[in-house]
């Protein structure tokens, strides 16, 4: 009777288990276009238009009444993602350069590192070169323009290398060929997103 109650419980132990296992499967829901749907391709989405190994590049657009400062809004939006990613990058490549230095005030070194970058970028962006512009009229009366900008890695590395050249304390302590590699490693993963 023992056996039997124990092969019992044992088999409903077993069933339990797998009714809970087919109970807790994930659904995995398939993504559906709703009927009307329309596809809409924005301006300048092609590869070329993204960051790469050699180019930090952003796309935006601005909306306005009035053109100039749709375009001044597209701009400074472009800019603004722009600076967004070379800080992203620079602050990675500064920190990855200060784990591998043995310098003797690490976090110190990182920090004026990275607030000299930030003053070369914001001089930088000034001169980004724009690979692309359109205007759209809108039939309200607005204008919509899109911009493509980009900026040249080695412009970004000259500008730093003279930044840092100028700062003693950091001089010191900089090896820019190391600096440089870092930098060109974190530039291909751009080519691989």
């Amino acid at each position: 009777m023992y056996n039997m109650m124990k092969k019992f419980f044992l088999s409903l132990v077993v069933v339990l288990v797998a009714f809970s296992l087919v109970g807790c499967k994930s659904k995995k829901e398939t993504p559906t276009i709703q009927a009307g749907s329309q596809r809409i391709t924005t301006p300048f989405s092609g590869n070329e238009y993204r960051a790469d190994a050699n180019h930090f590049r952003a796309v935006n657009m601005g909306t306005s009444v009035d053109y100039a400062m749709a375009r001044r809004i597209a701009l400074q939006n472009a800019r603004t993602e722009l600076a967004g990613s070379i800080e992203a990058t620079v602050k990675a490549v500064t920190a990855q350069y200060a784990d591998q230095r043995q310098v003797g005030q690490r976090q110190e070194f990182q920090t004026r590192l990275e607030e000299e970058s930030r003053t070369v970028v914001n001089q930088l962006l000034n001169d980004v070169r724009v690979i692309g512009d359109e205007t759209f009229r809108e039939p309200d009366g607005r204008f919509t323009v899109w911009v493509a900008i980009e900026m040249a890695k080695d412009a970004l590395m000259q500008s730093m290398n003279n930044s840092i050249s100028r700062d003693e304390r950091l001089r010191l302590d900089f090896d820019q060929h190391r600096f440089r590699q870092i930098f060109d490693e974190e530039m291909k993963k751009f080519e691989n997103q």
